[in-house]
């Protein structure tokens, strides 16, 4: 049976009759057209499907939307504002940290959620906080340098905010 959840997505109040044990990945990508977070693993482990809830990042494959109401929910569409890239995305440019770019989108908003509690984290910090993000392609150093990057032009969170 539908129930009807209120949320807001990427800034916009948000309101959808739907089954309350579908997961917001599947919400995301099937109802909402939000092709952004992709389906990885399945299983919460590898990162493909990080959203930000409440500024926390999450596996959006392990959310049930009964979870997500009155939440405010971020995905990669709506890091950017006015179609100009947030300093994230556009160190990950910058810096060429990705190649295929399945994965990096969970792993930009894993970064956003890092530099919102430790603004100019050191290489070792970074690792550690994006730990639990898996990419196959080898762009590891780089995503480090593209974090650290961001970090600066953010300056510790309180340009850009979203």
């Amino acid at each position: 049976m539908e129930e009807n959840i209120r949320f807001t997505l990427n800034g916009v109040n948000t309101n959808l009759s739907v089954d309350p044990e579908r997961t917001l990945l599947w919400v995301l990508r099937t109802d909402l057209g939000l092709t952004g977070t992709k389906y990885g693993c399945g299983e919460g482990l590898c990162g493909s499907c990080t959203v930000l809830i409440d500024g926390e990042p999450v596996r959006s494959c392990q959310i049930l939307m009964k979870s997500i109401s009155d939440r405010n929910i971020l995905t990669i569409e709506g890091l950017g504002v006015n179609g100009k890239l947030h300093p994230i995305q556009q160190a990950f440019v910058d810096h060429d940290a990705l190649q295929c770019g399945y994965c990096t989108p969970g792993i930009i908003l894993t970064a956003y959620g890092l530099l919102k509690k430790t603004p100019k984290p050191s290489a070792a910090q970074i690792i550690d906080g994006m730990e639990d993000n898996l990419c196959r392609c080898g762009a590891h150093a780089r995503i480090v340098a593209a974090i650290q990057s961001a970090s600066v032009v953010m300056d510790g969170g309180n340009n850009h905010e979203k």
